[in-house]
């Protein structure tokens, strides 16, 4: 009988002890608050791919293209002329339709360049972000700041000349503070503003 009840008891006990070991290591390896959505990081890459391959097409396949068959020439006075926009102007047009969402997402053209003062940095985040951008034009300068009581991301991203066309524009015209762009120069920056949940 005692032999029989130590089995038993050995047999209880070693069952009780997987058991509760097995439950110990499942609650113990599991997250306690894994993370929820999309990081605000992966979604200014994403907008940033998309505002950059609109201005890309935009820039290669209409402007060049309209200019060089002689149809219809790009213009800073765009809207009074019947031109098309430049291209810079079609990233500040589309960013303010995409402003009068109710997302809260935003995206502008900044430059410590700018030929329209209304692109100039406004922020110190700003500021710094186009300095770090100099230096590592491949990774976007990132990071949360707040707009009144809101907390926002943000992200600046190098805005490159697209070509030596539009290096040139910038490089003649009356109003730039700089002139010997070439192709593939950082002129300024893109900046996307994406609120954070409360």
């Amino acid at each position: 009988m005692k032999i029989r009840s130590f089995w038993l008891g050995l047999a209880v006990g070693t069952i009780s002890t997987c058991l509760l070991g097995q439950w110990v290591f499942s609650a113990t390896s599991k997250e306690t608050d894994p993370p929820k959505g999309i990081s605000p990081e992966i979604v200014a890459d994403y907008i940033h791919s998309v505002v950059q391959a609109d201005r890309t097409f935009y820039s290669n396949e209409i402007v060049e293209r309209m200019q060089t068959e002689g149809i219809v020439s790009a213009s800073e006075d765009w809207k009074e002329n019947g031109e098309l926009p430049l291209p810079a102007q079609f990233v500040l047009e589309t960013g303010r339709l995409v402003a009068q969402q109710p997302n809260g997402i935003r995206f502008r053209l900044i430059s410590n360049w700018p030929i329209n003062r209304r692109n100039s940095p406004t922020t110190e985040f700003e500021r710094t972000a186009l300095t770090k951008i100099l230096v590592n034009a491949d990774r976007p300068y990132t990071g949360v700041t707040t707009e009144g009581k809101a907390r926002v991301f943000q992200a600046v991203y190098a805005d490159k000349a697209l070509s030596q066309r539009c290096a040139d524009c910038h490089n003649v015209h009356p109003k730039s503070p700089k002139r010997d762009f070439k192709a593939g120069d950082v002129m300024g920056g893109i900046l996307l503003t994406i609120p954070l949940p409360h």
